[in-house]
């Protein structure tokens, strides 16, 4: 059984920085796609980044345009686990973050294609001040 469960989130202020985790058990894929998505209060949930994993080795990676150059999404293996390191936030980027994955390729259009994950994590706050 599949389980994701997040941690590292907060309350900090505009300008500063968080680093959220997804520790991941259960799976015995050998190529899969993670990713971390977002929803704030009163609007959809929405793809923030997402890496594909072959192999355990790190593949490609796609950010939001909300989150290049601020985000950046790693893996630890040997960990089996997920990171988003998070840079100058912003108050737009409070939310609850979430992890999911998906066995296999990332589907096309992943931010876009949160339907295809099949599982999800319980999510953490993400809340920054201005």
């Amino acid at each position: 059984q599949v389980q994701l469960v997040e941690s590292g989130g907060g309350s900090v202020q505009a300008g500063g920085s968080l680093s959220l985790s997804c520790a991941a058990s259960g799976y015995r894929w050998s190529e899969w796609c993670m990713g971390w998505f977002r929803q704030a209060p009163g609007k959809e949930r929405e793809g923030v980044a997402v890496l594909y994993i072959n192999n355990n080795v790190p593949g490609s990676t796609y950010y939001a345009d909300s989150a290049k150059g601020r985000f950046t999404i790693s893996q630890d293996n040997a960990k089996n686990t997920l990171y988003l390191q998070m840079n100058s936030l912003k108050p737009e980027d409070t939310a609850m973050y979430y992890c999911a994955a998906h066995p296999g390729r990332c589907p096309l259009a992943a931010l876009s294609s949160q339907g295809r994950f099949a599982y999800w994590g319980q999510g953490t706050q993400v809340t920054v001040s201005s």
